[in-house]
């Protein structure tokens, strides 16, 4: 069955950096687009990143834009997200997801989550 299981969450300051990966298994990764998806408090649910399976392509809301890289090491099929200049405001459950509607809130897909704290 499919499994995606977040790692590297943890505490950082504003303007700090952390890079969240997924590991998945029980499917074909290098055959999926992946995407990142986050949970705030009174936000819901909030795209952050996807990443296609063809060229590694990789698309991001504005909030995300020059501040967070997804990629993805199909041989190891890893999943990362690589965040800096972190504000308060991405203080979050951040979680891996597959199968994602255009607009990245409704994911058949998705592991338990990694919280990511941003505060002095």
């Amino acid at each position: 069955q499919v499994q995606l299981v977040e790692s590297g969450g943890g505490l950082v300051q504003p303007g700090g950096s952390l890079t969240l990966s997924c590991a998945a298994s029980g499917f074909a990764f290098s055959e999926h687009w992946m995407y990142w998806v986050r949970r705030t408090p009174g936000k819901g649910l909030e795209w952050v990143a996807s990443i296609n399976n063809n060229n590694g392509g990789t698309g991001y809301p504005l909030f995300a834009r020059d501040r967070f890289t997804a990629s993805r090491d199909d041989a190891k099929s890893i999943l990362y997200l690589a965040m800096t200049d972190l504000k308060p405001e991405d203080t979050a459950l951040y979680y891996c997801a597959r199968n994602c509607d255009g607009s990245g809130t409704k994911c058949k897909y998705m592991g338990p989550g990694t919280q990511v704290t941003v505060s002095s």
